[in-house]
């Protein structure tokens, strides 16, 4: 069954133009012009994947990313006319996994949408179960779960990047090993996209997220998780 994605945007040009590059690649597309829109689309129509353009009349693309996540761990691409790094980093922040700059190029945007759809599960693991702190982390179930029981809540890219730190414990993973092992991305990836998620992820797993004790930054190298 082909994948379902929701467009978001509301110039009807750069909208229509984006589905009919999609639909080339074999995506099913519905489309919204506003996130009010949007949001009652997918609740009707549950979909693989949602673009949402930052710039929407009423509801702004960052509530929308925020209500959408609220709603489900469904991957989201942000598309922006703006690559200034406080607007990337708040999209971002909101919830969305990834973002494009317009003008994009077609066939760029179909290899993001790709390699996100690819990794909604986590992949070569050595083990089942993963230990540290006070958390259990359970690949092949999608759990992240505290010793007193609850579960920590995480999208799928926040648990993907958790699931490729713990594989490697102890062990500095640059942000290009991340970008390419969690995101399925090489040359066109963006470092801040690893910044944001391990911030976000700090929220959900430290005690004090501005003194990390498990996800650590190494300066200069990368990231580990500490074991």
């Amino acid at each position: 069954m082909p994948n379902r994605i929701l467009i978001v945007e509301d110039d009807e040009r750069i909208r229509s133009s984006m589905r009919l590059s999609l639909e080339q690649e074999g995506y099913v597309i519905d489309e919204a012009s506003s996130g009010e829109i949007a949001l009652d689309l997918f609740r009707d129509n549950p979909h693989d994947l949602a673009l949402v353009d930052l710039m929407l009349p009423g509801m702004d693309g960052f509530e929308c990313c925020r209500a959408l996540r609220r709603d489900a761990a469904v991957p989201i691409i942000m598309v922006t006319a703006r690559n200034q790094t406080n607007d990337v980093v708040a999209g971002l922040e909101a919830g969305a996994d990834d973002y494009v700059t317009k003008p994009f190029i077609p066939k760029e945007l179909a290899a993001r949408i790709g390699a996100l759809l690819r990794r909604v599960q986590p992949e070569e693991l050595a083990d089942d179960l993963f230990r540290f702190g006070d958390f259990e982390l359970l690949p092949e179930q999608g759990i992240l779960r505290h010793r007193d029981g609850m579960i920590v809540h995480c999208t799928r890219t926040e648990f993907r990047l958790l699931c490729e730190l713990a594989a490697h414990p102890n062990k500095i993973l640059s942000r290009e090993h991340l970008l390419e092992h969690v995101w399925g991305y090489d040359y066109f990836g963006d470092s801040r996209l690893v910044d944001v998620h391990v911030r976000r992820l700090r929220t959900k797993i430290e005690p004090d997220a501005a003194l990390p004790t498990y996800l650590q930054t190494v300066r200069g190298m990368g990231y580990k998780l500490v074991v």
